[in-house]
């Protein structure tokens, strides 16, 4: 009876993580909607509209993702030419960078 207490509330646990998990990735696509999918692909599939601006499936690749954040946490003057100047706070910095390693 106990195992079955114990494996139950670590599935629980895990839906939570998820569902937690899975809220951030979403607040983070809307950040990324509405600062960066002008120039940046923030998809699995198509290409950036702006060839300079790598599409965000790409930037774990380039950047370890914690120095994303804290470039973020500064706030990114420019990444490429054309890229607007914003600044984001912690949470959604964190919602973000979920977003870009989902």
């Amino acid at each position: 009876m106990t195992f079955k207490i114990i494996v139950t509330a670590g599935v629980v646990a895990g839906i939570t993580v998820d569902v937690a998990t899975a809220a951030s990735v979403q607040r983070g696509l809307t950040i990324a909607r509405a600062n960066c999918a002008r120039c940046h692909s923030i998809d699995k599939f198509s290409e950036s509209s702006l060839k300079i601006a790598p599409p965000f499936r790409t930037l774990h690749l380039r950047y370890p993702v914690e120095m994303l954040q804290e470039t973020l946490a500064e706030g990114i003057v420019t990444g490429h030419p054309t890229m607007p100047e914003f600044r984001l706070d912690p949470g959604q910095i964190g919602d973000l960078a979920c977003a870009i390693c989902a």
